[in-house]
């Protein structure tokens, strides 16, 4: 059945606006260099333990695989940047830092309906003439890339996506479909020679510019890495217990970023430079009680323990050794190796102040 491509476009457009989305574009299906620029990264092991990237590398880099007949990339980005305060200003000793993104409700589940339904729609508005597949962050699909192409921002030295207007604090949901659409022109790199987030990087992940290696990124091993962290990085991580903003916090696109005001994404009591001595407590019912319907589950109780004791450790806070050295007896091997560390970290950082303070009386 014939339709007119820029007609159903607009009324994609349209749609998307009324389902909240403040971006929209739509990519057309093709080779486009960044796609061999990832298949180098993925050769290069830079993906590090997240062994289903490499393990989908050929559907990520060809839509088709995805899609039969595969012509559009419809992307779509919803903002979450809240009123509040950034990782890298002064917090108190005590306080972890969960990433921003990760504050209120689980940006997968709140997408995931908006994304569905305008995939719903545009099945109804071409009478059933297309098909295609729907994702938010969840599926073979290099979303950066394909929104950059479709007009969305460009792919920053951080590798993150920045919107001129809106900066980098912004969820991708894409729909992959065979519709024939119009499509969007992908905005200029603008970053230009600003390297602050290569600067700023505390564990040197981002190798070069548009270069990560996962293995180093404090969002990798808070997040993805299931095991030890090694020792080597914990020291660099500071107060890091789910994700990290730094790169992003200091980018000159995000110093006028606009404010979201979408109520799933408004902070969490407790989730803004979180206690590290509550996290520290924290028991199997308080974790899922507290982080329930959140992103930060996905750490589960055994991973964010783990990232406590390493923000512990690094804290240089005396009133957190106590529940440190009790960790130390924990069930799990892993996290009685990151209590020993950290106690020993910490009782280092107090007998030097002690020492400092000595020589200064």
């Amino acid at each position: 059945m014939a339709y007119d491509p820029a007609l159903i476009t607009q009324k994609l457009q349209e749609k998307a606006r009324a389902l909240g989305f403040e971006l929209f574009g739509v990519a057309a299906v093709q080779d486009v260099p960044e796609l061999l620029r990832y298949r180098e990264w993925i050769g290069a092991g830079y993906e590090a333990e997240m062994h289903y990237m490499a393990r989908n590398a050929e559907k990520r880099t060809d839509p088709a695989l995805v899609v039969n007949g595969a012509q559009s990339v419809i992307v779509c980005g919803k903002n979450y940047h809240t009123r509040a305060p950034l990782s890298t200003e002064p917090a108190p000793a005590s306080a972890g830092w969960i990433s921003r993104y990760a504050w209120g409700d689980d940006y997968h589940d709140v997408l995931k309906q908006r994304i569905r339904a305008l995939y719903e729609y545009l099945v109804e508005i071409t009478d059933g003439a297309v098909q295609g597949r729907y994702y938010v962050d969840t599926g073979p699909v290099l979303e950066k890339v394909w929104a950059q192409y479709a007009g969305l921002g460009w792919i920053g030295k951080n590798t993150c996506l920045i919107n001129q207007h809106i900066g980098s604090y912004f969820f991708l949901a894409v729909i992959i479909t065979d519709a024939k659409l119009t499509y969007s022109t992908p905005p200029p790199d603008r970053c230009g020679t600003c390297t602050r987030c290569i600067d700023a990087c505390p564990t040197e992940a981002i190798i070069g510019p548009y270069v990560l290696d996962a293995a180093k990124c404090i969002s990798y091993l808070t997040i993805e890495l299931r095991d030890r962290i090694p020792e080597s990085l914990r020291g660099k991580m500071g107060r890091h217990v789910f994700g990290c903003d730094i790169c992003q916090d200091v980018c000159p696109w995000n110093r006028k970023a606009a404010v979201s005001l979408e109520p799933a994404f408004q902070p969490r009591p407790g989730n803004v430079n979180p206690d590290l001595g509550e996290l520290l407590r924290m028991e199997q019912a308080d974790f899922s009680e507290r982080f329930r319907k959140s992103p930060v589950k996905r750490s589960k109780l055994r991973g964010l323990l783990r990232n406590a004791l390493v923000a512990a450790g690094n804290s240089g806070h005396p009133g957190l050794l106590s529940q440190v050295e009790a960790l130390q007896h924990h069930p799990d091997e892993m996290i009685q190796e990151h209590a020993k560390w950290a106690v020993e970290k910490l009782t280092t950082s107090t007998k030097a102040k002690k020492e400092d303070a000595y020589v200064h009386d």
